[in-house]
């Protein structure tokens, strides 16, 4: 039976997830963004949380844990950086397994947004959570990683199936669509860009997304191809992912 997902916005710009595996009626919450809205979340739905699934240390993704455990009860599963600010009930790491009922999750470092960041990848269900690493037509901030593993970390990502759904944890599209239109002209990146414009005006969430749809429109993931664009043309491709990581980071459209 599949995994069913219910996505709901917190704080200013964070998504919250809650993942209900079918078959048992197991659930997870990816992250902590949000103590009180998750619990909201999860009195509305009549769900009973059995985990929390972190996937890096941040406030803003492991900061309502405690309150989240002492509430309900649950497990809390994350990378090791997580002690850094919460207890966890189990480490993992890339390549371990995380059961939720009869759904597994593949853990997958993606480090560089922070140095232990992961994410859980559900094959069956062709979903992954991603945290911080990839948003819709952007990536995370470097703040501990250097490019060459964020780089690394985002080609871990674009090998999963095209039809992958990916939940990413904030509603920076807009701002990232702006950006990849100063630096890359593809036309599939100019309709896309349309129309999450048209759907932010409407107040929808551009979030979730797919590999695929990453990999044709998302300037990070086609960094190489605008190599020569960004002043790395004939660089190794982290470069050109450094070259395109940097004017983000100073883009003020």
């Amino acid at each position: 039976m599949p995994l069913t997902v219910h996505q709901f916005p917190c704080l200013s710009d964070n998504y919250g997830f809650l993942a209900r595996d079918e078959a048992t009626g197991q659930v997870a919450c990816i992250d902590t963004p949000d103590a009180a809205a998750i619990l909201r979340e999860l009195d509305k739905l009549g769900w009973t949380l059995s985990m929390i699934l972190n996937t890096h240390w941040h406030a803003d993704h492991a900061g309502g844990n405690a309150e989240v455990q002492t509430a309900t009860g649950c497990r809390i599963v994350g990378p090791a950086e997580v002690t850094r600010i919460a207890p966890l009930d189990r480490e993992v790491g890339h390549g371990d397994r995380v059961s939720l009922g009869e759904t597994t999750f593949e853990v997958i470092e993606v480090g560089g947004h922070t140095l232990g960041h992961i994410a859980y990848h559900d094959a069956a269900d062709h979903i992954a959570f991603v945290g911080d690493t990839l948003f819709v037509m952007g990536c995370g901030r470097l703040f501990e990683g250097q490019p060459e593993q964020m780089w690394t970390s985002l080609q871990r990502l674009a090998a999963l199936p095209d039809d992958t759904t990916v939940y990413c944890a904030h509603e920076y599209t807009a701002a990232n669509a702006r950006f990849a239109l100063s630096v890359d002209d593809a036309p599939a990146l100019k309709a896309r860009a349309e129309q999450v414009f048209a759907a932010r005006e409407r107040g929808e969430p551009t979030v979730p997304t797919t590999i695929g749809q990453e990999k044709a429109t998302n300037p990070f993931l086609r960094a190489p191809l605008l190599a020569a664009h960004v002043g790395a043309a004939g660089q190794p491709d982290h470069f050109a992912f450094a070259a395109v990581r940097q004017a983000k980071d100073v883009f003020k459209g």
